[in-house]
């Protein structure tokens, strides 16, 4: 359980770049590294993850540390995880923002995100390598990319997903399987659970009603933690200054980890008499329905994708996720990143010795940490 926390607190801690950034780390530290889980079976968890509700790459750590140790190695997966983003968004909640703005810091950050760039970039060519050999799968790919950019608006993303589905159920070619399909048995206590859960009234006051509120929002969440903003808005921005939740948005986006987060800051401003239980009780509510429903298919999952039928929608999903992947290395992970020259060379650089040379993740965290801290000392 250490094992899973620790890999997964530092992940954390410079998981900067959002959703696409987190499953590029993710691949580059448990399955090219620590080899927990092959390729075909984490596309399959990422495919699944992205089906759901809720948080996709935190569901996607959540999955690893359930592959990894069952469900006590997924709660330690995700209180790693979270911890850093959920610590960073109570602080600047109780006690301002004038540490955040700190010109060391925001080099650092600055640093943090152009390393984003670079995982992402790595988790796109890898994956198209892997998933995308067919013309179909290629075409996928690409097509959902230029619509994504072109469109880029929540409920585009799943119908993309769900017409990959389709196309490559009908028209993908997989290779022969002649072992037969292992039984399948969902789980049905977390289904059960999350229903009783989402059947709770909206009324009522106090921390009942902040898990209300912030449960429902992530039961309701497809396409990312951006989606999240308008669902949080019209429950719970009425218990604060608009200006308070506006600037808690924008540094959920600043901060490494899940975006979710943002429920940590916003259930300290809510509940002002007892802040830390509001952070807890607000993140835990809007992190649980997604991961109750990874519960559902988990154990399963593997041996629906072997049935043919389930197994080629999966392949055309991949082809999908390769495309999403890469128009989010444009948007918002390049352009939120590269502003100068010396900017994309340290990306160029970063490509070349984590793809090529093949350096540890934790040596080029120290890099990109210190040329821009170098830089700014300099200037």
């Amino acid at each position: 359980m250490w094992q899973i926390f620790t890999r997964f607190l530092l992940l954390g801690l410079v998981s900067f770049g959002g959703p696409a950034a987190h499953i590029g780390y993710f691949r580059r530290v448990f399955v090219q590294e620590q080899k927990w889980l092959d390729e075909s079976q984490y596309a399959a968890i990422v495919a699944l993850c992205q089906f759901l509700p809720g948080p996709g790459s935190s569901q996607v750590g959540f999955s690893l540390g359930y592959h990894r140790a069952g469900l006590a190695g997924a709660v330690a997966a995700f209180a790693g995880f979270t911890l850093p983003s959920f610590i960073l968004m109570y602080v600047l909640a109780r006690f301002g923002l004038a540490y955040g703005s700190a010109p060391l810091m925001l080099a650092v950050i600055d640093g943090l995100k152009l390393l984003a760039v670079v995982v992402v970039a790595d988790a796109v060519l890898g994956m198209a390598r892997q998933y995308c050999q067919q013309r179909l799968t290629v075409t996928i790919a690409l097509v959902t990319a230029v619509i994504l950019l072109l469109f880029p608006y929540p409920f585009m993303q799943l119908l993309l997903l769900s017409l990959a589905a389709v196309a490559g159920r009908y028209y993908c070619r997989l290779p022969a399987n002649d072992a037969a399909p292992a039984a399948v048995s969902l789980r049905w206590w977390p289904l059960l659970l999350f229903c009783l859960l989402l059947l709770v009234p909206l009324g009522g006051s106090g921390l009942w009603r902040i898990f209300a509120d912030f449960y429902q929002t992530g039961a309701l969440v497809f396409g990312g933690g951006h989606v999240v903003l308008p669902l949080l808005q019209s429950r719970v921005a009425e218990g604060m200054e608009y200006d308070v939740f506006l600037s808690g948005y924008a540094l959920a986006q600043a901060v490494p980890g899940p975006m979710f987060s943002l429920a940590a800051f916003l259930g300290a401003e809510l509940w002002q008499s007892s802040p830390l239980w509001g952070a807890l009780v607000a993140t835990l509510a809007i992190f649980m329905p997604g991961f109750l429903l990874v519960l559902v298919f988990n154990g399963n999952w593997q041996s629906l994708v072997q049935r043919p039928a389930i197994g080629a929608a999966v392949a055309g999903v991949n082809g999908a996720v390769v495309g999403l992947l890469l128009s989010a290395l444009y948007q918002p992970v390049f352009v939120s990143a590269v502003q100068q020259p010396w900017q994309m060379a340290m990306v160029l650089l970063g490509v070349l010795l984590l793809r090529i040379w093949k350096l540890p993740l934790l040596v080029l965290i120290l890099l990109f940490v210190a040329v821009p801290v170098a830089v700014l000392l300099v200037g």
